[in-house]
């Protein structure tokens, strides 16, 4: 173990965190903006630091802001207004004039991916004390939108912006829109199926397991402060389908995804051994970056096996590579939890159990915790290092996910005393990015065979079905959608849909899959 007195002084390290709440539906409902929830939670990160907060604010180079769901799509509304630059407006509630401020990409993956980078950068002597923080104020969006005394949001404070744009690129195409993936649980109700199939399990049975897998999640959730929704739920609760617990996209019950009402916010301070020690903050709240990766899969329909997440895996892994331990030597584990899926796939790939002992949250996990937008995973960071600072020498693991399974940032934590670290994430992304890839045509004519599916219900019990199927002449890929009863049966009764035959055709700018005709 490295001694703290032979760090280097460029050394990053993470000695503030900060969460906030502000429920609507609670007796002190404050109608607080993002910026205010995230000035709310860095205030907390500046005196968890221990010292002075006005110093160590003052200090603060580097500001970084996890994009809000509302700046995550173009056009998206913003009903009370917003701040045309976030990060400089949460910094000026906080007293912090910063030379840097950085906007995000979208992504639930953008608050690890922005604590190790920044970490790297203090590494590398571009700056000393960086400021992460992200907040939604969804909830309080929705609850008054339409009343006569709404709150205004808007703010206009200028100032440099490193603007890292939307991000959303491979993530959507007129392709995809035009076949119904317009939402995120339908995308990943086709990557759910894949893999159900692949375990070989029934509906029913997957169903049953999704819920045994989340139960442990609502009972970190029920005791967990800031959680949006903390209330326990046993297994057969949340796969029962009921009209609370609707159906979403099959095989997805309302219980089992992200809650994105929340009015959250979270702040992490990252600094360097010197800026630490200039700044009076005692070693007792250092916390270390011990490993870390940032990979990046395929667009959805490219990906070889629909089923699995290599490029989550590989990141998991290699996280615990540069931290130089194993799975057992971890104390603390917060996998993203958006949908079922995220969680099975890294859990499966380090061979974790839905009942470890230790359990696969710190927060409750997105649906019951709450999916801050963007910035989920800046609660878990900030979790896993109070927790890190309980049992000092322990290890925590981080793993963050964006888009559809898409981008994955993993980070390991402890208060033992390293140097910083460098990874092999752009080698292992190379190594990713040559794996054979499907042919995707656009027209698709002819046979073919399911290779996945879902279907949408909506509020009325109309239903939409989306197939990935494969042309049985060229093996080709290609999405079609499912509108008649008779197919729509088919992908949602007893009998297994995917492998099973269809035709597809053209009709109105899209593919059509029907059942064959006897």
């Amino acid at each position: 173990m490295t001694s703290p007195s032979a760090l280097d002084p460029r050394t990053p390290v993470l000695v503030g965190v900060g969460q906030c709440s502000d429920p609507v539906d609670g007796a002190h409902h404050r109608r607080a903006s993002a910026v205010e929830l995230a000035a709310t939670a860095a205030r907390r990160a500046l005196a968890d630091t221990g010292a002075d907060p006005v110093a160590v604010a003052t200090a603060v180079d580097t500001v970084a802001g996890v994009r809000q769901f509302e700046i995550s799509i173009p056009g998206a509304p913003s009903p009370l207004g917003r701040s045309d630059n976030y990060p400089r407006s949460v910094a000026g509630r906080i007293g912090a004039e910063p030379r840097r401020a950085i906007l995000e990409v979208a992504g639930g993956q953008g608050p690890q991916h922005l604590v190790t980078e920044l970490a790297g950068a203090i590494a590398a002597g571009e700056g000393e004390v960086a400021l992460l923080f992200g907040s939604e104020a969804i909830s309080t969006a929705r609850h008054l939108a339409d009343a006569q005394d709404r709150p205004d949001f808007t703010e206009t404070v200028g100032g440099d912006l490193e603007d890292r744009g939307f991000g959303l690129e491979g993530l959507i195409s007129s392709y995809t829109l035009a076949h119904g993936l317009t939402d995120t649980p339908s995308q990943y109700a086709l990557l759910e199926n894949a893999r159900r199939a692949r375990c070989k399990q029934s509906r029913d049975e997957y169903l049953q397991g999704m819920g045994e897998l989340f139960a442990p999640f609502t009972r970190v959730a029920a005791v967990t402060p800031y959680a949006a929704a903390p209330t326990e739920r046993s297994a057969t609760e949340l796969a029962t389908p009921t009209a609370a617990n609707r159906p979403i996209a099959d095989p997805y019950l309302r219980y089992l995804v992200a809650r994105d009402q929340v009015n959250q916010g979270a702040a992490v301070l990252v600094v360097s051994v010197a800026a630490a020690r200039r700044l009076g903050i005692a070693e007792d709240r250092w916390v270390f970056l011990h490993g870390h990766a940032d990979l990046r899969e395929r667009d959805l329909l490219d990906r070889a096996d629909l089923s699995t997440a290599p490029a989550a895996a590989t990141a998991a892994r290699h996280a615990l590579e540069v931290a130089g331990i194993g799975v057992d030597d971890l104390a603390t584990i917060d996998l993203y939890s958006c949908f079922p899926i995220a969680v099975s796939v890294v859990a499966e790939e380090l061979g974790l159990e839905p009942d470890d002992p230790r359990g696969l949250t710190l927060t409750g996990g997105l649906p019951f915790f709450g999916g801050a937008g963007n910035d989920y995973s800046m609660h878990a960071i900030a979790e896993t290092v109070a927790a890190a600072r309980r049992t000092p020498g322990s290890y925590g693991f981080v793993g963050a996910n964006g888009g559809i399974l898409s981008k994955y940032s993993a980070g390991v934590y402890s208060t033992a005393p390293t140097g910083w670290r460098a990874d092999r994430s752009a080698e292992l992304q190379a190594e990713l990015d040559v794996r054979p890839a499907p042919e995707t045509v656009e027209r698709a004519e002819g046979p073919a065979t399911i290779e996945t599916c879902t279907v949408k219900h909506d509020r009325r019990g109309n239903r939409t079905g989306i197939v990935v199927g494969r042309l049985d002449a060229t093996d080709a890929r290609f999405l079609a959608l499912v509108t008649d009863d008779a197919t729509l049966d088919l992908l949602t009764g007893a009998e297994e849909p995917i492998g099973a035959a269809v035709h597809v055709a053209q009709a109105e700018g899209h593919n059509v899959a029907t059942v064959p005709a006897p």
